[in-house]
């Protein structure tokens, strides 16, 4: 893809940068506060400082340089307006120490393996074709989340 330049540079890219880490997820929430709520209970992620902007938000840590931004609605914010769970739709996906210790807690919290839940509709995939084991829920504004674990425990 590249060699390293006497100077310590690249040189020879063949692409614009190179890619460090995916830095930043935007997702558009209509209540913030019940958004931030669900990060930070739900998903167990910590707030971060945001810049004063002109629109309301919240920035979480994901992971080391990595965060979820919240932007509050906006014109023309995209919803996955009354779909249910489908993993093959857009989503982001983050993950976990333990699958099994993350099914018990979302069970906890009133999350369950039915379609009719809404909400808290829980989809469970042990054993799926990727071969690490998933979990879908989705959050306040429907926005699906992947939540997987290296090995099924």
């Amino acid at each position: 893809m590249f060699t390293i330049a006497r100077n310590g540079g690249y040189a020879g890219l063949k692409h614009i940068a190179v890619l460090m880490l995916l830095h930043h997820i935007s997702v558009p929430v209509r209540d913030l506060e019940r958004s931030r709520q669900f990060y930070r209970e739900i998903l167990g992620l910590q707030e971060i400082p945001r810049p004063n902007f002109p629109f309301g938000g919240a920035w979480f840590h994901i992971a080391d340089g990595q965060e979820l931004h919240l932007i509050q609605e906006h014109t023309n914010a995209t919803y996955r307006e009354g779909k249910a769970i489908d993993p093959g739709d857009h989503h982001f996906a983050i993950r976990v120490h333990s699958f099994r210790e993350t099914v018990e807690f979302l069970r906890a919290k009133g999350y369950r393996e039915d379609p009719d839940a809404g909400l808290m509709e829980l989809r469970v995939s042990p054993r799926p074709m990727t071969g690490y084991p998933q979990i879908y829920i989705l959050d306040p504004d429907r926005h699906l989340i992947e939540i997987n674990a290296a090995i099924l425990d």
